[in-house]
């Protein structure tokens, strides 16, 4: 690889870098702000947690906006890693062209023929 290919791969290496470690910092000071605020309990199942078990709570934004960390933390709740994975799923699947592809789409109609069919009963008596 050439000089110039080495230089934009380690700019890139150090911008991945640096992208990561800003996120982790961030997240870093709403999971900490949100565990001072609200009790170590999962907000849907009621899990309880201890600091054994505390990597295992995590925060949810409730408006799946991960950037809107208001200081009183209205956008927040603590959910256990289940029901925060339950959550995501649930609405990945209430949005529409949310990743599904046209292979999973169903496309068979059950009622494609029913006019005809209806016709033709009729036709007969």
């Amino acid at each position: 690889m050439g000089q110039k290919g080495k230089g934009s791969s380690e700019r890139l290496d150090a911008l991945v870098a640096q992208s990561h470690q800003s996120r982790t910092e961030r997240e870093r000071g709403y999971r900490e702000q949100a565990l001072k605020m609200y009790p170590w309990v999962c907000g849907r199942c009621g899990r309880e947690f201890t600091r054994v078990n505390l990597q295992e709570l995590t925060v949810h934004h409730r408006d799946h906006n991960h950037d809107n960390n208001p200081p009183d933390g209205s956008n927040w709740e603590l959910l256990c890693l289940y029901c925060h994975d339950n959550e995501h799923q649930r609405y990945t699947d209430a949005t529409p062209g949310s990743g599904k592809s046209a292979e999973t789409t169903a496309t068979h109609n059950p009622f494609a023929g029913l006019a005809d069919l209806l016709n033709r009963d009729e036709d007969s008596k």
